[in-house]
């Protein structure tokens, strides 16, 4: 089975965006995001493969929709993370990536096996949540901080996450 991965950008308070595109412009993370994803499978709820248009070019993007007449321009269009999953894995994709929104990381989450979390250092307020994630269930693996400078309004910290699969009790 294909690795599922979430990747997002998510403010101190817990939002991606305020309900369409992103809300910060951090270069840095941009280009850590496009090296991630650069010719992965990639899994996105319709409206942000919509907001993307044009972005992809060595992807093969998997739309989320309960829209059985969307068709995309690229790519193909799943009704759940399981078919995506098996798409991934029959086409001998070692890694499914998720990149939004709300509701495909809330239906990817109970599936994923790795967080590629950047924590920006900004309070949104509202707008679209990311699923709360059960520190218990994680590992930090990684860590990369990038402080306030002339390109990023905002310090931010990028974090990788494993899942831990098995607890073991103390004896």
């Amino acid at each position: 089975m294909a690795f599922l991965s979430l990747i997002a950008a998510v403010s101190a308070d817990g939002f991606i965006s305020r309900g369409s595109g992103v809300p910060w412009d951090l270069p840095k993370d941009r280009t850590h995001f496009r090296q991630y994803t650069q010719g992965k499978w990639l899994l996105l709820g319709r409206q942000t493969y919509q907001e993307m248009t044009g972005w992809f070019k060595d992807h093969h993007p998997l739309i989320l929709t309960r829209d059985d007449r969307f068709i995309p321009f690229i790519g193909e269009r799943v009704s759940s993370v399981e078919e995506a999953l098996t798409k991934a894995t029959l086409a001998n994709q070692p890694e499914l990536v998720v990149c939004g929104g709300g509701g495909a990381y809330a239906a990817a989450m109970p599936l994923a096996d790795r967080l590629v979390m950047t924590h920006v250092d900004q309070i949104l307020g509202d707008g679209v949540r990311f699923p709360s994630v059960d520190e218990q269930d994680w590992e930090p693996v990684t860590r990369l901080a990038h402080q306030l400078d002339d390109d990023h309004d905002y310090s931010f910290v990028i974090v990788t996450y494993q899942r831990v699969k098995y607890r073991q009790k103390a004896a």
